[in-house]
């Protein structure tokens, strides 16, 4: 499962009614279920399709904290693989069988790229709301191990008592939006090298 966090103000509404606009169509079909706060989508196959294997996968969209965290998990791509391995076999026995499955084949790539195809949008929705992996300005603040004051990032020091703050100022992951340690050398969500 991969997850990311996009900070800013937007919701998972944006993003749920982004995913069933774009794949709500043609051989795919896009369940919700739940509402506002937590929504979870399935995008799969439908069940009279026309052509190509049986694929699904599941998104968690969920509310936290000035943005958004979104599960994408992994493919279910076995009828795929499947619709694929028939393909390859009858081309094998008939290279002529390759005309009469080009439809197949067409819908199987097709599957095969849903998730690049899932993020892309999700990545479209996410610029339009000017969300990013930064962390929001309420988020941004330094508490003070001394006296527990919050501190705007970028000072050095506490504005209360006056203690160094050092390291402690508050970061992302570039890739995945993950709040990380001061210390983190390497993303604890995605595993991106810092």
């Amino acid at each position: 499962m991969t997850t990311k966090i996009f900070h800013g103000d937007i919701n998972p509404t944006d993003f749920a009614q982004a995913l069933i606009a774009e794949f709500n169509s043609g051989n795919l079909a896009v369940q919700q279920i739940g509402s506002r706060d937590e929504i979870v989508l399935q995008i799969a196959t439908r069940q009279m399709r026309r052509s190509g294997g049986k694929t699904a996968i599941s998104i968690a969209i969920k509310k936290v904290a000035d943005g958004v965290s979104i599960d994408v998990g992994k493919q279910s791509w076995f009828g795929v693989a499947a619709s694929l391995g028939t393909t390859a076999l009858a081309a094998l026995r008939n290279p002529f069988s390759l005309l009469g499955r080009l439809d197949d084949v067409a819908q199987d790539i097709e599957s095969l790229q849903l998730i690049e195809d899932i993020w892309d949008t999700i990545d479209q929705v996410s610029r339009s709301a000017n969300a990013t992996f930064e962390l929001s300005e309420r988020l941004k603040r330094i508490v003070c191990e001394y006296c527990n004051t919050a501190n705007p990032v970028g000072v050095s020091n506490c504005i209360a008592c006056g203690a160094p703050l050092g390291n402690v100022q508050p970061r992302t992951c570039p890739q995945c939006g993950f709040v990380l340690k001061a210390d983190d050398t390497r993303c604890p969500n995605c595993g991106y090298t810092l």
